[in-house]
């Protein structure tokens, strides 16, 4: 049995990618602290992650999603704010805000979780909090690196022209290999 990591996902425009990888270069000028930066092609809004799965399930996955996103328009988004994981003292995952139509997301992501339980996923314990992960601190970050970062984070005030129309969702496979992680699509489940 062959098995691959996967995710539910929703992508991202280009032009908000591009958006992203400027704000990344702008925190990061005259920044020597230990930070990995998410590779701005691979930034994404995630769902579900499933971790590593049988591929002869995917079609049942697939399936379900097309379940869970029945009767959900689509909707939109804008990317705002900035903020840190778990805290800005402890930064050790920095992230983009979501506004807009967040009770839309919150039914889209609640349905996706409780659609997969029949298929042996076990439902998200923590509360959903929807952003887009731009960077995670190695651990050799100090915590006065983590700390001069987190008043970086505080200060800023960002917010993108671009809105995310979220018209679908996928069932993405993560490779992990030397160069980071290489995604691709599985399927696609468009919101009707």
């Amino acid at each position: 049995m062959d098995s691959i990591r996967s995710f539910i996902a929703v992508e991202l425009p280009e032009e908000l990618k591009l958006e992203l990888a400027q704000l990344q270069e702008q925190l990061s000028a005259g920044n020597k602290v230990q930070i990995k930066w998410v590779d701005p092609k691979n930034i994404h809004l995630t769902l579900k992650f499933l971790g590593n799965i049988n591929t002869e399930i995917t079609g049942k996955i697939t399936l379900a999603l097309e379940e869970a996103a029945r009767g959900i328009s689509p909707f939109l988004l804008r990317v705002k704010g900035l903020g840190a994981f778990p805290s800005l003292r402890k930064v050790q995952i920095v992230w983009v805000g979501l506004t807009g139509e967040l009770d839309k997301l919150s039914k889209l992501q609640q349905r996706v979780d409780s659609s997969l339980v029949p298929l042996g996923f076990i439902p998200e314990s923590r509360p959903f909090a929807p952003h887009l992960t731009i960077a995670r601190l190695r651990d050799r970050a100090t915590q006065v690196e983590r700390q001069n970062l987190g008043r970086l984070i505080a200060e800023a005030n960002y917010e993108s022209s671009h809105m995310i129309n979220v018209d679908s969702v996928y069932l993405m496979r993560s490779q992990l290999t030397n160069q980071g992680p290489i995604y691709n699509r599985i399927s696609s489940i468009a919101l009707k």
